[in-house]
């Protein structure tokens, strides 16, 4: 069996079988497939999408390139959550705590920044001191104490997706629906859960552009999750425009505990609220959604998920002064606001523009290589139906480098369009897959 000729048969059309795929991704694991040729394949698949059954066989084989975490030990509900990624998506640093705080185990493998959104690796790596290199033995220990500990992936997690992850990232082959479904639920069926909420998103901040392709999405990731024997639910929310107000590795930090001390956007608490309200019903600790809302306000209120929050960066060796006081938090040198060009109401915001603008800035990564700038972004004054005056502040732009601000300058005059008609209610949540409708 040559890859070559696997290669050339996924180029061409034709279905790939199970031992095809595994030979592929062990090969790769393995280091006896280059780079070059796995480049083909996620192009190919790019180009001739892999059948649910392929996917489905994709996802099993990244799932047994490497370990899997044994948590049946753990006598308490396990359930974790993943969102596919937005822009200022900073969910899963607030509903650990809230959901942890209710003696649910939340085993939280998280990935780094892909394309034009942030990871939330890079926003936990914004803490001073926060250690997300755990050995699994350390990753257990810590969800017997605490019930919470987030961490990215170890060399012995998924360790084909670990590797084609970071290689889709600089081939262009992100926002591939198969890819994506194969690459989440490795990680996710490796984490030992009984159930998984998702997360999947729409729209212009979004991979999944088109709200059908992200329904498609979230209804294979359903599949797959239960094929494998795991509880589903699977929330589709719109990313039309930025989530909460930050964008930006510190600044996200930020605002998370803003949400935890029971501030911050409406937007983000409303989501917040419901993907908490999701993984209660799955741990079967309440009946219904209205009671998991309930249930996550009443954590926020009474300072547990604040506290569980600061209990989670100590356990894992970061600082939690700042938690109290943002300006030990490490923050940008330079800052000026952004002016609105015109008078008027925000029809619309460039969600994936401005996410890709603060890459630029250094929020992000174009290349493997590069080094992520926790310090920088953007702070949102004005959403989608604000009302706006020429002259007035629409976001501020937290920067170092000059000559990286003046790159993404043009591009702000661009992401938002501002006109004189009121435009329709962006509804958050669109539908719900799964367990749970």
């Amino acid at each position: 069996m040559r890859a070559l000729d696997i290669i050339q048969k996924k180029r061409d059309g034709h279905s790939l079988s199970s031992s095809e795929l595994k030979h592929l991704i062990f090969g790769y694991t393995q280091g006896d497939l280059p780079d070059y040729q796995m480049s083909a394949f996620l192009m190919a698949c790019y180009f001739k999408p892999p059948t649910f059954e392929e996917t489905l066989e994709l996802t099993r084989a990244m799932l047994h390139s490497g370990k899997t975490i044994d948590l049946s030990g753990l006598d308490r509900p396990k359930i974790d959550k993943h969102s596919t990624g937005g822009v200022g998506d900073k969910t899963s640093l607030i509903i650990t705590p809230i959901v942890a705080s209710f003696d649910v185990c939340v085993p939280m493998i998280s990935g780094r920044g892909l394309g034009h959104t942030g990871g939330t690796l890079d926003k936990l790596e914004a803490i001073p001191g926060f250690n997300i290199h755990l050995s699994l033995n350390e990753f257990k220990r810590l969800l017997k104490k605490s019930n919470m500990a987030m961490m990215g992936q170890t060399p012995e997690i998924a360790p084909a997706d670990k590797k084609i992850y970071a290689l889709r990232d600089v081939t262009a082959t992100v926002d591939s629906l198969p890819l994506i479904a194969s690459s989440i639920m490795s990680k996710k069926l490796a984490e030992g859960s009984d159930g998984i909420v998702l997360d999947v998103k729409f729209g212009s901040g979004a991979f999944m552009q088109e709200k059908k392709e992200a329904i498609q999405l979230a209804e294979w990731l359903v599949r797959i999750g239960k094929a494998f024997g795991k509880k589903m639910s699977a929330l589709i929310t719109n990313m039309d425009q930025p989530l909460g107000c930050k964008i930006g590795n510190s600044l996200e930090v930020e605002e998370s505990v803003d949400i935890l001390q029971g501030k911050g956007p409406k937007d983000l608490q409303e989501l917040c609220f419901h993907l908490s309200a999701h993984m209660l019903l799955l741990a079967k600790k309440v009946k219904t959604i209205e009671a998991g809302i309930q249930k996550a306000k009443e954590a926020i209120a009474s300072g547990r998920a604040l506290e569980k929050f600061s209990q989670m960066v100590s356990q894992q060796g970061g600082k939690t002064a700042w938690i109290q006081n943002f300006k030990l938090l490490p923050h940008a040198k330079k800052q000026k606001s952004f002016k609105a060009q015109a008078s008027g109401i925000i029809q619309k915001i460039n969600t994936r523009q401005i996410g890709v603008l603060a890459c630029i800035l250094g929020a992000g990564r174009s290349t493997v290589e590069d080094r992520i700038d926790p310090t920088v972004g953007f702070e949102l004054y004005k959403k989608v139906g604000d009302t706006v005056q020429k002259g007035e502040d629409l976001l501020r732009v937290y920067y170092n480098d000059e000559a990286k601000y003046t790159a993404v300058e043009e591009g702000l005059r661009s992401a938002y369009t501002i006109g004189q008609k009121k435009p329709k209610p962006i509804p958050l949540i669109d539908q719900i897959k799964g367990e749970v409708q």
